[in-house]
């Protein structure tokens, strides 16, 4: 498996969800990790990233609400979603950060009342 997301859903505004997209090891140990989310009729755009020696980025919007984090032993990484709005609403992917490889699979997530 190259990329593939799992763990959305749908949750109610304020509401929390975690995120987890297995990678082959390949892609894992020798990429910065990024989580992106998608729009309908929009790219993919990035949201946070995660180097292997522990460094993190947030994209403004999700500053204080989201959590990246990865295990290099399993070639996972993780996006811990938190007080989650409407306009969180997307289908979420992981890919290396820039991304360069093929979109996998992500999950979708839904957040409404």
């Amino acid at each position: 498996v190259q990329l593939q997301a799992s763990g959305g859903g749908l949750v109610q505004p304020g509401g929390s969800l975690r995120l987890s997209c297995a990678a082959s090891g390949s892609i894992f140990r020798t990429n910065v990790m990024g989580w992106y989310r998608q729009a309908p009729g929009k790219p993919p755009l990035l949201v946070a990233f995660a180097s292997s020696g522990g460094g993190t980025y947030y994209v403004d919007s999700v500053k204080g609400r989201f959590t990246i984090s990865r295990d290099n032993a399993k070639n996972t990484v993780y996006l811990q979603l938190n007080s989650l709005r409407p306009e969180d609403t997307a289908v979420y992917y992981c890919n290396a950060y820039p991304s360069k490889y093929a979109w996998g699979q992500g999950t979708l997530v839904t957040v409404s009342s």
